[in-house]
């Protein structure tokens, strides 16, 4: 029994030396891991990050009681939007026309045209869906609406004060609304969201390009383009 106990404290002992190290050996590497992550968790990208939503992108066209055909600006328009739904969206467009309105019989006049302007468009046919919505008020001359699903991308609302701009005492952390306006413009400065989510493929490579400068390179010749400096740089007086 006295052999058991004694093993049992040495065991405990050499442990407690182990730990007692190992706190006083990392102890500042440990407060320094503690504040890099209460600093990434105030990261402006993590208080305000760019999500990545799909939102309905739509055009409407005024439709007057007496129009019986499209005209040319209004083609042009549709059928820029044709292009934009197959950019920026699935390709798939769907006409809302209104129903009930004092311009009911013009617009099932002209949809028509607006079918084969999406279709020069680059929409298929199969791709182009249509559906009727209720006008409230007999009188109104309503618009058909066009719309597709785009993807857009969202950082907002800003304008979040919930404390103090001069945050926490011995805090090095930023206030709550910093970097919301950054992160807002980028997201729609964004020409393709999808960018932000994995970036485009590579394009092919130039052969033709690829095989000059390897042929230059074979016989010792530069294989850059020729640049003299100073040709066309003058100094306003």
């Amino acid at each position: 029994m006295k052999t058991k106990k004694t093993v049992r404290i040495s065991t405990v002992s050499k442990s407690a030396l182990v730990i007692a190290g190992c706190l006083v050996a990392v102890g500042c590497q440990n407060r320094n891991q503690t504040d890099a992550e209460m600093l990434a968790s105030h990261d402006y990208r993590y208080r305000h990050p760019i999500v990545i939503t799909e939102e309905p992108e739509t055009l409407d066209l005024p439709i007057g009681q007496n129009t019986r055909n499209l005209y040319g600006p209004i083609e042009g328009t549709i059928t820029a939007f044709a292009a934009e739904s197959r950019r920026k969206g699935n390709g798939a467009v769907e006409i809302l026309v209104p129903s009930g309105g004092a311009n009911e019989a013009a617009v099932h006049a002209v949809t028509g045209d607006i079918r084969n302007a999406l279709q020069r468009g680059g929409v298929s046919r199969s791709r182009i869906s249509t559906r009727t919505y209720a006008v409230p008020d007999p009188s109104a001359e309503a618009p058909i609406r066009l719309s597709y699903a785009a993807m857009q991308a969202t950082a907002g609302p800003c304008g979040a004060w919930p404390k103090n701009i001069g945050g926490g005492i011995g805090e090095n952390t930023e206030y709550e609304n910093f970097g919301c306006a950054t992160q807002s413009n980028l997201a729609a400065m964004v020409d393709n969201p999808s960018d932000l989510i994995t970036p485009r493929a590579s394009t092919p490579s130039d052969q033709g390009r690829r095989a000059v400068v390897i042929e230059n390179y074979r016989e010792g010749s530069g294989t850059t383009s020729s640049y003299t400096e100073g040709v066309g740089a003058e100094v306003s007086e």
